[in-house]
Formats: structure tokens, C-alpha cells, sequence
């Protein structure tokens, strides 16, 4: 089962199972996570779903499309190599992801 591992801005952490194919806002908004928005609904519209992925995992997610690429000028929090929308992101079988989290996303 893929999990996923939200680290807050004061360093707590959230470890969380999903079910495959289920994208990184979706899994922190079910699951009642901190400082993930997901205000669009999903839709790459918003940028309230601005995650930082820990740079260890980066190179297993498929490259940025247009539209994300887009939404990720108009992040809250600064923008990093790293950054991706939490709703771009999703994790399959046996995948396991670190994904930091913004201090602001509105």
C-alpha cells in the first residue's frame, strides 16, 4: 500500500496509507492533514495544495505538465525546485513519498 509522509513547518509528521493511484491533496484532505487546502478541488487551479517533495524522491514522479507549471508562480510560499501541487502527485503501489509542507498556501 503507498504512503505518504507530510512533514509540517515545525517538523511534525503525519504518515499516512492511500489507496493506489490516489494523489497527494486528496490523501491529505480525507485524512484531516494540516496546511493542505486542495480549494480547487483538484482541478491544478488553485496552488492551495503546494507541497515540497523531499528531494530523495523528486525523480520517481513524472516531469511537470504546462498547467502545474503554471499554478506553481502563484504559490503563497516560495517556490522551490522541489515544489509540485499536491494534486499533480500521485502514488502507486509500494511508492512511498516525503512531501514538506508550506507554512502558507492562502
Amino acid at each position: 500500500m503507498p504512503t505518504i509522509i507530510f512533514t509540517q513547518p515545525d517538523g511534525t509528521a503525519t504518515e499516512v496509507e492511500l489507496a493506489e493511484s490516489t494523489n497527494v491533496m486528496r490523501a491529505a484532505v480525507t485524512r484531516g492533514v494540516p496546511g493542505i487546502v486542495g480549494e480547487c478541488g483538484g482541478q491544478a487551479m488553485c496552488a492551495t495544495c503546494h507541497v515540497y517533495v523531499d528531494p530523495a524522491d523528486a525523480a520517481q514522479l513524472p516531469a511537470i505538465a504546462d498547467d502545474e507549471e503554471e499554478m506553481l508562480d502563484c504559490t503563497t510560499a516560495p517556490r522551490s525546485e522541489f515544489s509540485r501541487l499536491g494534486c499533480q502527485i500521485s502514488v502507486g503501489a509500494g511508492q512511498s513519498l516525503h512531501v514538506s509542507i508550506p507554512s502558507d498556501q492562502v
